[in-house]
């Protein structure tokens, strides 16, 4: 008799990248501190218009997602934690002795 192990699904976005809306949930902060800083340079240091303020924005943010897009520059210097699903026959921490008590492994 075969056992077949059927897994379901608990939480449907596990293992899927944070979002706040269409944004991806960890270049908000990034995108709030280069448009700060690029109307703080561009708007009241250079006093350029709000269409060149925005394209110097615009341009920021595209280059920051591109450079720390997942997987391609900045995130392969962090490994993730790889999680798969398995069994694994239990086994205690603790031994039996010869005598029938336990007693603590030594690690």
């Amino acid at each position: 008799m075969s056992k077949k192990h059927d897994f379901r699904t608990v939480n449907r976005i596990l293992g899927e990248r944070p979002r706040l809306g269409p944004f991806p949930a960890d270049q908000i902060f990034a995108w709030t501190l280069i448009a700060v800083v690029n109307v703080f340079i561009f708007n009241y240091l250079l006093k350029t218009s709000w269409l060149g303020t925005g394209l110097s924005i615009a341009w920021g943010w595209a280059t920051w997602w591109t450079i720390s897009t997942n997987k391609d520059f900045f995130g392969k210097f962090v490994s993730v934690p790889r999680i798969s699903r398995g069994y694994m026959r239990f086994q205690s921490i603790q031994q039996k002795s010869s005598d029938g008590s336990r007693k603590k492994n030594k690690f």
